[in-house]
């Protein structure tokens, strides 16, 4: 058990205290010597950085600080089991073969001391006091921070679904759902996949390579239509048939029923789809409701300014829940940006995120692809190549400018030449 500072601060009369238990194997002794008032003695005691999130931006926030040599004490606090693994993997373990387990890069004991840093595991914040920098945990007790980083990540968005088999549907956005997702694969063959869209056309890839026959089901038009232009989700489109998906397109599911063999459900436009699992990936949306229930600004994220600052001082937001300048990026790219450019500000040097134009590359290994979404729908593109090999469009703005591109197929080897046509 650790002992926590007063709520009236460390200088306050004790008025009873409180207590959170750290798991079993913790090195606690730098936490222990900030809350008990005996880091740097003679001094004003130093407070922590917090991170809250054990995701890909909290650790590598965390490295970034370790990097610098930073003497402030860090805390990063997760609700999850703390393990450090890399995301985008997660859509393609199955044809890999790979278990939850397999993913891990390092547990939270190994990267706390990696890291030198105190990792607060299955510990959730509920309540957060931007004013006296205070957060409350839901095992007991507070913490003080310097400075706190919300690195929440984003959740799937829920679909309303009706029907008694709605809530067996299953989204995959961390190792556990990736972990009940194997096990139900194990008795499962046939998959429908609500979601045409980037993650669900990457798993639906990695179900095809691992030897599962899956449909696919959506409203657009074609696959991962907000992303990429028409000729190349179809290209996308024709690889995975020829794999034997199925695509029902610019239509919606009906209620999920339970039968006697799996789960079926009337589409839209008549069709029968029945399977033995049906996962939704209509996408993700930000984690904003600690900050928004403790008055931070939100939007499509936690809004942050170009230092990735939120609207509440010494508070800052990184990786999936930020929405930096307006923009919410849920990428790999963009967050390592940030948290390169937030170790800086939190070390005394404050820097602004800039982001260079950064390709998307989407894990549909049958066809991959790399895009760069333009930031204009004024203008046209350009193609040449086979869809059945690879294409290459350029999208030119108004302007005649290149804007944005697709490489598809063998053609995503020319990513570099093309990077180079980009305006300076």
């Amino acid at each position: 058990m650790i002992l926590l500072p007063p709520k009236g601060g460390l200088g306050a009369q004790p008025q009873g205290f409180d207590f959170v238990s750290l798991p079993e194997g913790h090195h606690v002794q730098q936490i222990r010597e900030y809350l008990t008032g005996s880091f740097h003695r003679g001094r004003n005691t130093m407070k922590p950085i917090i991170i809250v999130g054990s995701g890909l931006a909290g650790y590598s926030l965390l490295r970034e600080l370790k990097n610098r040599q930073c003497q402030v004490p860090r805390v990063l606090i997760t609700a999850a089991g703390g393990d450090s693994y890399y995301k985008p993997n997660l859509s393609t373990a199955l044809a890999q073969k790979k278990s939850a387990a397999d993913l891990v890069l390092a547990d939270a004991a190994a990267m706390g001391q990696t890291l030198s840093a105190e990792i607060l595991t299955h510990t959730r914040v509920v309540e957060l006091d931007p004013i006296h920098h205070r957060l409350t945990l839901d095992r007991g007790g507070e913490l003080v921070y310097d400075k706190l980083i919300l690195a929440v990540g984003s959740a799937p968005i829920r679909l309303p679904l009706t029907g008694d088999g709605a809530e067996d549907c299953l989204s995959v956005n961390n190792l556990e759902d990736y972990a009940l997702f194997q096990e139900k694969l194990t008795t499962a063959h046939r998959v429908a996949i609500i979601g045409p869209g980037l993650i669900g056309s990457e798993f639906a890839n990695d179900l095809l390579q691992s030897g599962r026959e899956v449909v696919i089901i959506g409203p657009d038009p074609w696959p991962i239509s907000s992303l990429i232009p028409q000729a190349a989700g179809q290209a996308v489109q024709q690889a995975m048939a020829e794999k034997g998906a199925v695509w029902h397109l610019g239509t919606f599911n009906g209620a999920i029923e339970k039968t006697a063999t799996g789960i079926r459900t009337v589409l839209q436009n008549g069709a029968k789809v029945e399977a033995d699992l049906i996962m939704t990936a209509v996408g993700v949306r930000a984690e904003t409701q600690l900050a928004s229930r403790s008055g931070l600004k939100t939007n499509r994220g936690i809004v942050t300014d170009l230092f990735l600052q939120t609207s509440a001082p010494d508070i800052y937001a990184l990786g999936d829940c930020a929405e930096v300048g307006g923009k919410n990026l849920p990428f790999v790219q963009p967050l390592m940006i940030g948290s390169r450019a937030l170790a800086s500000t939190l070390l005394g040097q404050p820097t602004e995120v800039h982001y260079p134009p950064m390709p998307v590359a989407i894990k549909t290994h049958l066809h991959p692809v790399i895009t760069l979404p333009a930031q204009t729908k004024e203008g046209h593109w350009v193609f040449d190549g086979q869809p059945t090999t690879g294409i290459v469009g350029r999208f030119f703005d108004s302007d005649a400018r290149l804007a944005g591109f697709v490489l598809t197929g063998n053609r995503t080897s020319e990513k570099a030449e093309i990077m180079k046509e980009l305006p300076q």
